[in-house]
């Protein structure tokens, strides 16, 4: 055990410590981070409109449906200013985080990563229309003079300007593009305003209009780099590189995570890299956000809308189902110390630890029993969670247990977490006790284990 604690620390966690303050990576966290006013305010709007639509409609309680008509229409502008355009939002927090990594305006990096995001996006839509019969001669000579299509004489075809596709870019399907065109904007508008390429004002101006000059020279070849791009992508490859980027590279990412076996690494790496003390969930952020958190917006939007869900496991589903009572399902370590153990150093972290426990935050019991750097305690805090992200995985993808349709606060006691993360399916609730009794059981052998451990050797 020894052996392998050495070697991790000197081959391992150098590497994640240098990946957890990785700048650009730090910022792509806070970007994720700092959408979360946005996320939850939409997630409880779809939530509300499941108990006030979803669910009594198909009870068959349509005056209540009715009845609740205002409430659910509130709960949609909700949702369409903040998870329909969720990329939108994205994109300006990521600039926001990015520049201030850089050390330069903020703001004008916020606004150059939107506007690099906006211009990539789709501005013309086109529709159908068929109608019964043949069209005379005339009705279709007016179409055609205006600018639409007739096929087959009974089937309108017309094209408009202006239209932004919700749906398939500004959700959870654009965050990719967002990602790509906001580092690639801000990083060029970052080393432009470092090298001092910018317009200097006289001192007598304000500093927030010498700010804003400043930022028009990096800002304006950031956006024109973005410009050609999306120019030179369109003109020869025949598509929006947005549709593109959607399609080749974040699509396969999704189907990827879907697998067993990327839950299981994804476990491995946060409770190991836990384990040693550094914060696992902040350094897989970037993976946990990027691919499952996109793919739990996609959930998300399709509930509020109606649509089949896509997804069976998203980044919700590790915090409903895989620790719940923080990393490691520690609240579980808690209570098997308050029933098995005969330690008294032991008994007194687990009686300070098990209220906050319940509501997710182990910090008491990682730092205060302690199980960072704990030899014995390192199986179970690395193998429990990997037993509940097994049972949990298996029975999402069966259909045992709805997927993950809304985003819940992270203190959100166990068992409710789930109950409201998959919009109401009881058997979230069966789920999580199941998981947790699972990890009782894993932990406990440990506990009396460190019984026969003398006070002076833990």
């Amino acid at each position: 055990m020894n052996g392998l604690m050495n070697w991790l620390e000197k081959h391992i966690i150098p590497v994640a410590s240098k990946i957890g303050s990785q700048k650009h990576l730090v910022a792509l966290r806070d970007a994720f981070i700092g959408t979360m006013p946005a996320t939850m305010a939409g997630s409880v709007a779809v939530l509300l409109n499941v108990f006030f639509r979803d669910f009594p409609t198909t009870w068959g309680w349509t005056g209540f449906v009715e009845f609740m008509a205002p409430v659910v229409a509130v709960n949609g502008y909700v949702w369409t200013g903040t998870l329909a355009v969720m990329a939108v939002i994205f994109s300006t927090t990521l600039g926001y985080n990015l520049a201030r990594a850089y050390n330069v305006d903020a703001l004008s990096g916020a606004v150059v990563s939107l506007a690099a995001f906006i211009m990539g996006l789709t501005q013309t839509a086109a529709t159908a229309l068929t109608v019964e019969g043949q069209l005379p001669k005339k009705a279709i000579d007016m179409i055609t003079t205006a600018g639409g299509t007739v096929e087959d004489g009974n089937i309108i075809g017309a094209g408009a300007w202006g239209y932004f596709n919700f749906g398939k870019h500004m959700g959870g399907t654009g965050l990719f593009t967002a990602i790509i065109f906001g580092f690639i904007a801000t990083i060029i508008f970052s080393k432009l305003m470092l090298r001092k390429i910018t317009i200097k004002m006289p001192d007598s101006v304000p500093p927030a209009v010498a700010k804003a000059f400043a930022a028009i020279i990096p800002a304006s070849v950031a956006l024109y780099v973005c410009a050609i791009i999306n120019y030179l992508f369109t003109t020869y490859m025949g598509m929006p590189i947005i549709d593109w980027i959607t399609e080749t590279i974040q699509a396969p990412l999704l189907e990827l995570s879907q697998g067993f076996g990327a839950v299981l690494i994804i476990v491995f790496l946060v409770h190991l890299l836990w384990f040693f003390g550094i914060h696992g969930t902040n350094v897989m952020a970037p993976v946990l956000q990027t691919i499952y958190g996109s793919a739990m917006t996609t959930n998300i939007n399709a509930q509020q809308t109606g649509a089949k869900i896509p997804y069976k496991w998203v980044a919700g589903s590790f915090e409903a189902f895989v620790w719940p009572g923080g990393a490691g399902v520690t609240l579980m370590l808690l209570v098997a110390i308050l029933v098995l153990s005969k330690r008294a150093d032991s008994r007194v972290v687990g009686k300070l630890a098990i209220g906050p426990g319940i509501f997710n935050i182990n910090e008491p019991a990682m730092f205060g029993m302690p199980i960072v750097l704990n030899p014995l305690y390192m199986i179970p805090f690395i193998l429990a969670p990997m037993a509940t992200a097994t049972v949990a995985y298996f029975a999402t993808m069966s259909g045992l247990v709805n997927p993950v349709v809304a985003s819940i606060p992270w203190v959100t006691p166990a068992g409710i977490s789930g109950f409201l993360a998959t919009a109401g399916d009881w058997r979230a609730i069966v789920l999580t006790l199941v998981n947790l009794v699972v990890a009782f059981i894993i932990w406990a052998p440990f506990v009396l284990a460190a019984n026969k451990i003398p006070l002076e050797d833990n």
